[in-house]
């Protein structure tokens, strides 16, 4: 099945979109069906083309814009580019949606329209950072501000398949961003989460603290969306500035240039590592279905790969897994509950 780009939304729509799906179409093979105003898709396909007829555009009346409320597709642009992908997978034509739009509406779209796995209460926004072996999963990124220990037992479980079926980490180390290791250290919250984690039965090693977010030292890092966002929104805004500080001292003397010109490409391999355009979107964990969200500044590059991304997602059928695990542990805990009112 194919996937369903939002083609109207992010700062660079739908020019960004267009180009990012005919790249994926061309370059990967991928099925697309892009959802939008069909005359202005159209005239942006033209400058392109249709690769072997593998994208399709899917007609939308209505767009939301970046600044409206997240609950707009729901209650009032009931036909907005970004509701419509959210209906094509529900109804099993298209088996992930991709948006660079506005990031609440998406969320709430997915939610509120394609549903949620059964026995997730919350779905969470994963980001995959940069470490000094590989990724970290860092979740949640933003979905939950507020967040019982169930919702971040089932954010584990969930980080857990991510890591290990996408990201490819054969045994994913899970760890509790706190502010210290010792299992006292936290909030009420995360000594309560810490507990939980213990009798999940995945590879759960304690709490992190934020540097070990780019050490290498764990795998998957569960924490609530407010601290996940903060992580990542500072993250983003860090390597944005050493990029431009190391632009700026090469630029500084022609021996500098030469520099540079010697050791390009060890430089061209750091910028993919740190540029969030080489991973291209979040996945929203926990519905029904795929969902990934870019930046809204995402451009054709960032598109393409996050088509990649919803593939390997679908390919490995993960909404499936997650279920099953939670379901699992859902059932342990009815047992453990039903021993302790026994005794």
């Amino acid at each position: 099945m194919p996937i369903a780009v939002d083609a109207m939304g992010g700062d660079f729509a739908p020019q960004s979109a267009v180009e990012g799906a005919f790249r994926a179409a061309a370059e990967d093979g991928a099925s697309i069906l892009l959802v939008g105003h069909r005359g202005r898709l159209e005239a942006e396909l033209r400058r392109h083309g249709r690769p072997d007829g593998r994208i399709e555009i899917v007609h939308a009346d209505e767009v939301v814009g970046m600044d409206e409320p997240a609950i707009t597709p729901i209650r009032k642009k009931r036909r907005s580019s970004i509701r419509l992908c959210a209906e094509l997978v529900r109804e099993g034509q298209a088996q992930a949606m991709v948006s660079a739009g506005n990031t609440g509406a998406a969320m709430i779209s997915a939610k509120m329209v394609m549903g949620t796995v059964t026995g997730v209460d919350r779905p969470a926004l994963a980001a995959v950072l940069p470490n000094q072996g590989g990724k970290t999963v860092l979740l949640d990124v933003g979905a939950n501000v507020d967040s019982k220990p169930v919702h971040l037992r089932q954010f584990a479980v969930m980080g857990h398949f991510y890591a290990q079926e996408v990201i490819g980490t054969h045994e994913p180390r899970i760890g509790l961003l706190s502010i210290g290791e010792e299992e006292g250290k936290g909030t009420e919250l995360t000594r309560e989460v810490f507990r939980v984690l213990q009798t999940t039965g995945l590879n759960f090693i304690g709490n992190v603290e934020g540097r070990d977010v780019f050490n290498g030292s764990v795998d998957v890092i569960v924490c609530d969306g407010f601290v996940g966002n903060v992580v990542l929104k500072s993250a983003e805004a860090l390597a944005e500035l050493f990029g431009k500080m190391m632009r700026a001292e090469l630029a500084a003397s022609a021996r500098a240039r030469l520099g540079y010109h010697l050791a390009r490409k060890a430089f061209d391999r750091f910028r993919v590592r740190t540029d969030y355009r080489e991973y291209g979107a979040a996945p929203l964990l926990g519905v029904n279905g795929g969902c990934f969200i870019g930046h809204g500044r995402s451009n054709a590059w960032a598109i393409q790969n996050a088509i990649r991304r919803a593939t390997e997602f679908s390919a490995a059928r993960l909404d499936r897994q997650i279920r099953d695990k939670v379901a699992e542990l859902h059932d342990q805990e009815q047992r453990l509950l039903g021993e302790a009112e026994g005794a």
